[in-house]
């Protein structure tokens, strides 16, 4: 599975001073970093790590759904 298929929402928060990315489709799914830059690389780390840990344990990978219509 392609984890640059999952949507991710990005923010800048001012709280943590870094680039915020939620992935809906995978529940808890989440990442940060200085740069957007670096923030989409670490959500793409997460997103393969989320479906490898789902798949070992026996869970349900949800397939991408596309573009979020709303956010």
């Amino acid at each position: 599975m392609n984890a640059n298929r999952y949507e991710m929402i990005i923010w800048w928060s001012d709280e943590d001073g870094a680039y915020l990315v939620d992935v809906p489709e995978l529940p808890g799914c989440m990442a940060h970093g200085k740069t957007r830059r670096e923030a989409i690389k670490n959500a793409e780390e997460a997103i393969a790590f989320w479906i490898t840990t789902a798949k070992e344990d026996g869970l349900d990978v949800p397939q991408p759904k596309g573009r979020l219509v709303y956010a």
